[in-house]
C-alpha cells in the first residue's frame, strides 16, 4: 500500500478515495455461541498487503447501527484509504433479539471480545468467503476499534483488565498492534452512577494500567455520558491518563457521544450532528492507524499539524509516549 501523495490543501496528508466492495453477512458458523457470528467487510477494490481493523459496535437506541450495519461513515472512509474493515454484529444487537436470560445478557461483555478473538483465528475463511480479498490481508497489521461499548470490547483486548465475580480478567490480544476508542467507558469505583454500579458491576473494576497497546483515545468535550457516570466529559479520557504510553488523546471541542455522527449517516441519536467533527474524527483515526501500522510514515503527524492549523480548531491532540 502506498503512502499518500496528495497535495491537495483540503487533504495535505491522504491519498484520494479509490472504490470500496463491501459484503455482508459473512456468516461463521459458531456453535458455542448463542447464535452464529454475522460479519461485514469493506475493502478497497485494489491493493495488496492491506491492513485489518476490527470494529466493535455500541449499543445506542437505533435498532440496526449497533450491528454489522452501523458506523458507515467511519467504515467508508477507512476502506477508501486502505483499510480493510470488519465489523462483527455482538450478542448485544437489538437486531438479534435474544432471550434476555441468555448468558451474559444483555451486554455480553466478555462474548464481545470473544467476538474479535474468533475473527483474527479465522481470517483466513473470511478470506475464502470474499473472493476478491484472496490474499490481498496483511495478517501482521491488525488494529482494533470501537465506539462506546465497542470502546470497552477494545479496550480489553488491547489489555485493559477487569474482575469478574472475584477473579482476574486478561483478554489482551497480541496479534493486535494499535486501537482506537471512541467515546468510551473510563474508570469504575466512585466514577460510576448508582445504577450502572448495581446493574453491571463489571465496570467497577474496570483498569488502564495493564494496557501497554498503542491507542488513540477519541472524547468529545461536551460527553456527559450522564447514565454512566458522576464524572462527566473527562471520564471518557481516561484510558488514556491511566494507561501507560504509547498514548494519544483527541479532544473534539463541543463533542458530544455521537462525536458529530460516526454511527450512520443522518441519525437520529446523534445529539451533536456536525459533518466537520466527523471529517476530523475520519480522518484523525486514520491517519494514526495508517502511522502505527506503519512506522515511519507521517500521516498522524501531519494531521495532528492540520488540526492545530485550524482557525478555529476543532479539537486539540496530546500524546504521551512510552515509560
Amino acid at each position: 500500500m502506498s503512502a499518500p501523495t496528495s497535495t491537495h490543501p483540503a487533504d495535505t496528508f491522504i491519498s484520494p478515495p479509490t472504490p470500496a466492495l463491501s459484503v455482508g453477512p459473512i456468516v461463521l458458523a459458531t456453535p458455542d455461541r448463542a447464535v452464529d457470528l454475522h460479519l461485514r467487510v469493506t475493502a478497497p477494490q485494489s491493493g495488496t498487503d492491506l491492513p485489518v481493523i476490527l470494529l466493535s459496535h455500541g449499543q445506542g437506541h437505533s435498532n440496526h447501527l449497533s450491528s454489522l450495519n452501523g458506523y458507515a461513515p467511519l467504515v467508508h472512509h477507512w476502506a477508501a484509504h486502505g483499510f480493510v474493515v470488519i465489523q462483527p454484529t455482538h450478542l448485544s444487537s437489538r437486531t438479534l433479539t435474544l432471550d434476555p436470560e441468555t448468558p451474559g445478557a444483555p451486554l455480553y461483555w466478555r462474548s464481545r471480545v470473544e467476538d474479535m478473538t474468533r475473527i483474527l483465528d479465522r481470517l483466513d475463511e473470511i478470506e475464502t468467503a470474499v473472493p476478491q480479498l484472496a490474499g490481498r490481508l496483511n495478517h501482521d497489521k491488525i488494529a482494533v476499534a470501537g465506539h462506546s461499548m465497542g470502546g470497552h470490547t477494545a479496550s480489553l483486548l488491547l489489555g485493559a483488565r477487569l474482575t469478574d465475580d472475584g477473579q482476574e480478567v486478561r483478554l489482551a490480544e497480541p496479534r493486535i498492534k494499535a486501537g482506537v476508542l471512541l467515546a468510551s467507558p473510563g474508570r469504575g469505583g466512585d466514577a460510576l452512577t448508582e445504577e450502572i454500579a448495581a446493574n453491571y458491576p463489571f465496570f467497577l473494576t474496570t483498569d488502564f494500567s495493564s494496557m501497554t497497546t498503542p491507542t488513540l483515545v477519541v472524547a468529545g468535550d461536551q460527553d456527559t455520558s450522564a447514565h454512566m457516570t458522576v464524572n462527566g466529559p473527562s471520564w471518557h479520557a481516561d484510558p488514556y491518563h491511566l494507561a501507560p504510553g504509547p498514548k494519544s488523546l483527541l479532544t473534539l471541542f463541543g463533542g458530544e457521544h455521537g462525536l458529530g455522527g460516526i454511527s450512520g449517516y443522518d441519525v437520529a441519536e446523534t445529539t451533536d450532528e456536525n459533518p466537520e467533527r466527523v471529517s476530523a474524527v475520519q480522518r484523525l483515526t486514520w491517519a494514526y492507524l495508517r502511522s502505527e501500522l506503519h512506522p515511519g510514515d507521517a500521516a498522524w503527524q501531519l494531521a495532528c499539524e492540520e488540526l492545530a492549523a485550524g482557525n478555529p480548531p476543532i479539537g486539540q491532540v496530546e500524546s504521551k509516549p512510552a515509560p
